[in-house]
């Protein structure tokens, strides 16, 4: 089994690499598009979430989320 990565992108969605299985509120597995990655809405304005529509564009999101470093 491979391992499955999570990548925030700039002011844009989270990235999803590896398989995975996202379930909707009821349980329902979404079926998802052919190939290893899938990206994730966090701008909250796409018209297919959870999936990104690339609305966070249209919108100007910005996210200042950038992984503490330690020092």
């Amino acid at each position: 089994m491979s391992e499955l990565t999570i990548k925030v992108r700039a002011n844009g969605p989270y990235k999803i690499d590896g398989p995975v299985t996202i379930v909707d509120a009821d349980g329902v597995p979404f079926v998802l598009p052919p190939g290893s990655g899938v990206v994730l809405c966090r701008c909250g304005h796409s018209k297919t979430k959870p999936f990104c529509d690339t609305s966070h564009r249209r919108v100007g999101f910005e996210a200042d989320d950038c992984s503490p470093r330690e020092q």
